[in-house]
C-alpha cells in the first residue's frame, strides 16, 4: 500500500478498521446469542429430563403421565438412553414426525462419557446431529440419559451469521463509497497544494524574468493541510524574492555589459584608425610590426565587443526583425564564404528541391550559419568533410551541420552553448576562438522560437537547428542531447 495514493490508503484503512470492528461485534453477538440459546435449552432439558427419563427396567420408554400412550407427545428431537454398569442398554430418539428411532451403537461411546449429576454437555451423535445431554441416576442402579437436539440453536445462529455477513458486506460497500467521496473532499486542499507545486515546477526559474505569482489558496491554519499550504506559500514568497534579486542583478549586469560594449566601440575604432593612419608613412620594421599587431588585436577586440553587445541585447529581449527569410539562399552563401575561408576542408550541401523560408531576422540567421561553419572549420583538421543539410518539416525548417572530425569531448558536450566555453585542447585561444560563437547561435535561435541541439561521437559531430514556421510566443529553452543518430544529409559534389 505504500505505493498507493494517500486517498486510497485512507479509504483502505477506514474499511479495514470498519471490517475489524464489524467482525468483533458480529463474533460477540453470535457467541452471546448462542450462549443464551444453549442456556435456555439446558433449562428446558432440566425441566424435561424428569419426564423424558420414564423407561421400564428393560430400557423401553414408558407413556407420559396423563397424556395417553402416544410417544409422539414427547418433545420432538428428544433423546432417552439407559446405562447399566457403564454399558448402554437402550437409546431412543423421538423424531419430529412422532416416530421412535433407535440410536446407532456407533454413537454409544459418546453417551457413556456423560457424567451423572453434572451440567449438560454437547455431543455429536453423527447423523442425528448435536445433542445437549444430561445424566441422572435411575432405578435399579441404572443411569438415565436425556437430551435435546441443538438443531434449532444451530439454525438460529446460522441465520444470524448469514444476516450479519450480508449486513457487513452492504455496510462495507456503502462505507467504501462514502469514505472515498468524503476523503476526496477533505483532500481537495492538499490536491490544490500539489497542483500549485506542479505549476511552479514547470516555470523556467533558471533564466529570464520570472513572475512567481502562484500561491496555495488559503485554508484553515489549524489543520495539517492549512499548515502545509502556509509553509509552501512562505517558501514561494522567499523564492520569489530571491528570483527578483537575481533578476535585478542580471539586469544590472546585462546593462553594464551593453553600456561597456557600446562605449568600447568608439575608442577601438579610434585605435584602429590611428594604427592604419600611422602605417601609411615610412616606419621602421619593428614599428610596422607593432602597428600590424595593434590593428589585428583591435579588430579581434571589436569583434568580441560586438558579440557581447549582441548577447546583451538578446538577453534584454530586444525584438528582432520579422520578415520572410530564404534559408536556402543563406545556406548557399554561408557555405560559399566558408569554402573561401577554409579551402582545406571539404564543404558539401544537401538542399531540398523547393526553397525553404521561415519568418525571422536574415542578418542574425546568417550569423548563426557563419558561426556554426566557423566552429566546424576552426575545430577540425584540414580535409574534414563538413556537410550542411537543409530540410522542410511540418512545423518549420531543420538545419544540420555535420562534420567527420575528432568530435567534442564528452565532458564539454553539455556546456558547448555556454558563454566562453572552451575545451582544454582543440577549443582554445590558439585558434582565435572567443567562446561566444555557439552562445550567440543559441541566443539567436531561441529568440526566433527555435531550438538547437548537438550530438557528438568521434568521427561525427552534428549541430541541429529547428526554426518554427510561425513567430515565437516565448523563448525556447536550450536542449543539449547526448550523442545519438542525426539524419545524415545527402552530400552534393564538392564546390557546389
Amino acid at each position: 500500500m505504500r505505493s498507493r495514493s494517500l486517498r486510497t490508503r485512507l479509504v483502505a484503512t477506514l474499511l479495514l478498521l470498519l471490517a475489524v470492528a464489524t467482525a468483533v461485534v458480529a463474533l460477540v453477538t453470535v457467541l452471546t446469542l448462542r450462549g443464551f440459546l444453549i442456556g435456555r435449552l439446558d433449562g428446558d432439558l432440566r425441566v424435561s429430563s424428569r419426564v423424558l427419563a420414564r423407561v421400564d427396567s428393560a430400557g423401553n420408554p414408558l407413556p407420559l403421565p396423563n397424556l395417553g400412550d402416544r410417544p409422539g407427545l414427547r418433545p420432538p428431537d428428544s433423546l432417552s438412553a439407559v446405562l447399566r454398569h457403564g454399558q448402554v442398554v437402550s437409546a431412543w430418539v423421538y423424531t419430529r414426525d412422532g416416530a421412535v428411532q433407535p440410536v446407532s451403537p456407533m454413537e454409544f461411546p459418546d453417551l457413556t462419557t456423560v457424567v451423572v449429576d453434572h451440567p449438560p454437555v454437547s455431543a455429536d451423535l453423527g447423523s442425528l446431529g448435536v445433542y445437549r445431554l444430561e445424566a441422572l441416576p435411575g432405578p435399579d442402579g441404572n443411569v438415565i440419559i436425556t437430551g435435546l437436539s441443538e438443531r434449532q440453536v444451530q439454525d438460529t445462529v446460522a441465520r444470524l451469521v448469514t444476516t450479519e455477513l450480508i449486513v457487513a458486506a452492504v455496510t462495507l460497500l456503502g462505507a467504501g463509497l462514502a469514505g472515498a467521496v468524503l476523503v476526496r473532499r477533505e483532500l481537495r486542499p492538499l490536491e490544490r497544494v500539489a497542483a500549485t507545486a506542479r505549476r511552479v515546477s514547470t516555470l523556467p526559474l533558471d533564466r529570464g524574468e520570472v513572475s512567481l505569482v502562484e500561491r496555495v489558496p488559503a485554508a484553515d491554519p489549524r489543520t495539517e493541510v492549512g499548515q502545509v499550504g502556509a509553509a509552501l506559500n512562505h517558501m514561494l514568497d522567499h523564492v520569489g524574492a530571491a528570483l527578483e534579486a537575481r533578476q535585478d542583478s542580471e539586469t544590472r549586469l546585462r546593462q553594464f555589459v551593453a553600456d561597456a560594449s557600446h562605449e568600447l566601440r568608439t575608442p577601438l575604432a579610434a585605435i584602429r584608425g590611428y594604427a592604419e593612419l600611422s602605417r601609411r608613412g615610412e616606419l621602421p620594421a619593428d614599428a610596422e610590426y607593432a602597428l600590424v599587431r595593434i590593428s589585428a588585436q583591435s579588430e579581434r577586440m571589436t569583434t568580441l565587443v560586438e558579440d557581447l553587445l549582441l548577447l546583451a541585447r538578446l538577453d534584454a529581449g530586444r525584438p528582432l526583425e520579422r520578415r520572410e527569410v530564404d534559408l536556402t539562399r543563406l545556406v548557399v552563401d554561408a557555405v560559399s564564404d566558408a569554402h573561401a575561408a577554409g579551402p582545406g576542408h571539404r564543404w558539401q550541401l544537401a538542399l531540398p528541391e523547393e526553397p525553404v523560408t521561415v519568418p525571422g531576422d536574415a542578418s542574425r540567421l546568417a550569423q548563426v550559419l557563419a558561426n556554426l561553419l566557423a566552429n566546424a572549420r576552426a575545430h577540425t583538421p584540414p580535409g574534414t568533410a563538413v556537410t550542411v543539410a537543409l530540410a522542410l518539416e511540418a512545423d518549420g525548417a531543420r538545419l544540420d551541420v555535420v562534420d567527420d572530425g575528432p568530435g567534442i569531448p564528452p565532458e564539454l558536450l553539455p556546456h558547448v552553448f555556454e558563454r566562453f566555453a572552451r575545451g582544454s585542447s582543440s577549443r582554445s585561444r590558439a585558434n582565435g576562438s572567443s567562446g561566444l560563437g555557439l552562445a550567440i547561435v543559441h541566443a539567436v535561435v531561441a529568440a526566433h522560437g527555435g531550438s538547437v541541439s548537438v550530438s557528438s561521437v568521434p568521427g561525427r559531430t552534428a549541430f541541429t537547428v529547428h526554426l518554427p514556421s510561425v513567430p515565437p510566443a516565448r523563448t525556447t529553452p536550450l536542449r543539449v542531447v547526448h550523442p545519438g543518430p542525426v539524419p545524415a544529409p545527402v552530400p552534393l559534389p564538392r564546390g557546389r
